[in-house]
């Protein structure tokens, strides 16, 4: 059967999942945005807590909708647990690290997470990584160094902070092969956030403070954002191949540089945008070789 195409002749699932990958990444950077805003006042973990607290009957109805029934059932559950665990790690991390970073800044340096799973994967997993991908990898911390600057006067050790999520999330998504393969992304995207608050309401109250009435709206929409744009993400994955879609992650920078400027007055120098560059090319580079193997 003929693949259906548009008028410029790509084909119909590749458009609609070039679509919903921009418009999952724009809503991921919108709760960025709305995660640097309430760390003024409150703890990253509290902002962890309730963002999953909140989103967790809307991942349960997109789960029960697409999934069915099966969606709501794991035949690993210690497999999610571990990676809840990661999954507030690698959050408090990133959202601890934008206190005191632009948001451009710890976005660009969140994207060596690809160069990391390659790394790991070739070291503790035993895959074969080509001398290409290497040179990406060795490429890719060379954009990390430059965005860092250690050494100079413009280094701040937050910085690594970022760094630092980028290795707990590629953990975490290497982490997905000890999912069982009957699950399916649903089941991953529920439990996910499931674990989140059930894991974070343990410490949360060593962190809590009183949610400001005027605040509220902040958490339904960082709740709202975020599930809305692993939703999107997730489907695009499903509509287009990873090669086509995965690169345009990477259009988070262009909406944290955007939204770093009108909210914060924000201005990545040029150092950041050249590092970042690299870090991004060498991700695509990483892309494109792992769909050729």
């Amino acid at each position: 059967m003929k693949l259906q195409t548009n008028s410029r002749g790509v084909p119909h699932g590749n458009a609609v999942g070039i679509a919903l990958m921009c418009a999952g990444v724009a809503c991921l950077s919108v709760n960025d945005a709305l995660a640097k805003l309430l760390t003024e006042r409150y703890s990253p973990l509290q902002i962890l807590f309730l963002r999953n607290v909140i989103a967790f009957p809307f991942a349960l109805a997109i789960a029960w909708r697409i999934g069915g029934p099966a969606a709501l059932r794991s035949h690993r559950p210690l497999a999610h647990l571990l990676r809840g665990i990661l999954w507030i790690g690698a959050t408090v991390l990133f959202f601890t690290s934008i206190m005191h970073l632009g948001l451009a800044e710890a976005t660009a340096l969140i994207f060596v997470a690809p160069l990391f799973i390659t790394a790991i994967s070739a070291a503790f997993l035993g895959e074969t990584v080509g001398r290409y991908r290497w040179l990406a990898v060795l490429a890719g911390f060379s954009g990390v160094v430059i965005v860092v600057r250690p050494g100079t006067a413009a280094f701040q050790l937050v910085s690594l902070l970022p760094v630092a999520t980028a290795f707990v999330y590629a953990l975490l998504m290497l982490g997905a092969r000890w999912v069982d393969p009957r699950e399916s992304v649903w089941t991953l995207l529920l439990y996910l956030t499931g674990a989140g608050a059930l894991l974070s309401a343990v410490i949360v109250p060593f962190a809590w403070r009183p949610v400001a009435a005027e605040d509220l709206w902040a958490f339904v929409a960082i709740a709202l954002f975020g599930t809305a744009g692993m939703t999107m993400m997730t489907q695009a994955f499903r509509l287009a191949p990873a090669v086509v879609v995965a690169p345009l992650d990477y259009t988070a920078l262009l909406w944290a540089t955007a939204l770093g400027w009108l909210v914060w007055h924000e201005r990545p120098d040029l150092a950041t945008l050249f590092g970042a560059a690299i870090i991004i090319a060498s991700g695509v580079v990483t892309i494109w070789r792992e769909h050729r193997a």
